[in-house]
């Protein structure tokens, strides 16, 4: 027969561990938006629109998945994503800060029932791309639902942003552009310009779990 005290200790330890689980949870997505402040000045005014390498709409992050958020910063940092001002911003964050803010973003807007897959009547020449680039493997069947947290949402995601960092994963020997990810160099490499523009613009115009969410200015 089991020990009823000994249980009823694990069970209250249990549950302490749950609660200071969710407790630091909850105080690393305050500490994160108390961190922010580098960040809405481009992702907290909608349509703000970045000018190098190419003017494009900086992508939506609220609604991003954490680990994904945490992931691309720690790229920024050690310049395997190739963007002055974004590795400047990522070289003065601790591990500590990135997952704070990753906390915060992941967190600041709920998220919003979509389709579980993509529509069957998307164009049949969309289709083939997406099917040859394989991207429902790792982005989910809707681009939305990745396969692993560390991938990022695409559906929904600013088009024109698409559309550069999919050239970036194209570009070599560039001091300043350039992103070096061996999945996603193999994957958007056999495709043209016009074939990068077709799915940037298809997978941007899905319903997203995304958002830009403007900042008080009195914050």
């Amino acid at each position: 027969m089991k020990n009823p005290v000994r249980s009823l200790i694990v069970l209250m330890t249990l549950l302490c561990t749950i609660g200071l689980s969710l407790s630091a949870r909850a105080q690393s997505a305050q500490a994160g938006k108390k961190k922010a402040d580098m960040c809405i000045g481009c992702h907290g005014i909608p349509g703000y629109r970045a000018s190098f390498p190419e003017i494009y709409q900086v992508p939506m992050i609220a609604g991003q998945n954490a680990k994904y958020i945490v992931a691309a910063l720690t790229e920024y940092k050690k310049g395997d994503r190739k963007h002055p001002t974004m590795r400047a911003i990522a070289k003065s964050l601790s591990d500590q800060d990135m997952a704070d803010l990753a906390a915060f973003y992941s967190t600041e807007v709920k998220d919003e029932p979509i389709p579980a897959a993509l529509p069957a009547d998307m164009p049949a020449n969309v289709a083939e791309l997406l099917k040859k680039g394989n991207c429902a493997s790792c982005h989910g069947a809707n681009l939305s639902t990745p396969i692993d947290p560390g991938y990022p949402k695409l559906a929904g995601q600013h088009a024109d942003y698409l559309y550069y960092a999919l050239l970036a994963y194209q570009t070599d020997a560039n001091p300043l552009i350039g992103r070096n990810n061996p999945i996603m160099m193999g994957m958007a490499r056999p495709f043209t310009h016009a074939e990068v523009r077709q799915i940037a613009d298809y997978i941007g115009s899905l319903p997203s779990q995304l958002r830009t969410v403007p900042q008080s200015r009195w914050r």
